[in-house]
C-alpha cells in the first residue's frame, strides 16, 4: 500500500492524529527532503527509514518503488510541506500504483491554497488553481489564460520571483483587479495583503527582500 500523508504548511500543530499514526506505521517514507522531513520526525518522536523522492529523481525511482509495494510494503509519500501531488511530487508515483493495482490511500490535510482562498475574501464557490507558472516557456501565454477567467485563480510564488509576478499580473490582469497575497501561512509571521494588484506591486517593491512561501489569489475578470 501507498499512503499519500499531508504534513504542516508551517504550524506544527495542524498535522493530524492520523497521519501520526501512519508516519510510525508504514516500512519506508519517501520525502522531498530527507533534512527537513527528518526534522519533522524528530519533533514528533518517529523513528522510520527515509528515502530521497523528489523531482529530479521521481521518473528513476517510480518503477522500483512500485515493485516493492508489489511485494508487501507498506510507504508513505510525503513532500516538505501540504500535500503530495499539488504542487509537488507524487502524481507519478500514484498513477503507477493504480496501474499496477497497487492500493493507494490518501489522507487529507493541510495545503496551502485553500487557507489563502477563504482569507482572501475573494468569490470562492468556484476557482481555477494554477500552483506554479512556467519560468519561461508558456509563461505568458499562461497569464494571459488566467487574465481572461471569470473565477478567483490562484498562484504559487518563491520570495525571489514575486516582484516580477505581480508587476506581471498587474499589467495582463489589469492593475485594479482585485487580489490578495498570502506569505508564512500558518507560521509566527504570517501575512496577509489584500488590495488591487498595483496596491500589491506598491507593497513589495517597498520591501527589498521577502521571505516565505507566498500564495496569490486574484479575482475574476468581470467582463460577461
Amino acid at each position: 500500500m501507498l499512503t499519500i500523508i499531508p504534513t504542516p504548511i508551517g504550524n506544527l500543530g495542524d498535522i493530524s492524529v492520523r497521519a501520526i499514526e501512519q508516519l510510525k506505521q508504514v516500512d519506508f517514507l519517501l520525502a522531498e527532503d530527507t533534512r527537513v522531513s527528518g526534522r519533522l520526525l524528530k519533533h514528533f518522536g518517529i523513528t522510520v527509514s527515509l528515502r530521497s523522492y523528489h523531482i529530479k529523481n521521481e521518473h528513476r525511482l517510480t518503477s522500483q518503488i512500485v515493485d516493492e509495494l508489489k511485494e508487501g510494503a507498506c510507504a508513505g509519500l510525503i513532500t516538505d510541506a501540504g500535500t503530495p501531488g499539488i504542487s509537488d511530487p507524487g502524481y507519478l508515483l500514484v498513477r503507477a500504483c493504480i496501474d499496477a493495482g497497487v492500493n493507494v490511500q490518501c489522507l487529507p490535510g493541510a495545503t496551502a491554497f485553500v487557507p489563502a482562498l477563504i482569507l482572501s475574501g475573494l468569490p470562492n464557490h468556484h476557482f481555477f488553481f494554477e500552483g506554479f507558472l512556467p519560468h519561461k516557456k508558456g509563461r505568458q501565454t499562461r497569464l494571459a489564460y488566467l487574465a481572461s477567467l471569470e473565477d478567483t485563480f490562484i498562484l504559487y510564488e518563491s520570495p525571489h520571483r514575486i516582484h516580477r509576478c505581480l508587476r506581471e499580473l498587474s499589467t495582463i490582469c489589469g492593475a485594479e483587479r482585485s487580489a490578495c497575497l498570502c506569505r508564512e501561512l500558518t507560521k509566527m509571521h504570517e501575512e496577509v495583503v489584500r488590495g488591487s494588484l498595483i496596491e500589491l506591486v506598491s507593497w513589495a517593491e517597498e520591501r527589498a527582500r521577502i521571505r516565505g512561501e507566498i500564495v496569490v489569489v486574484v479575482g475574476g475578470s468581470r467582463k460577461g
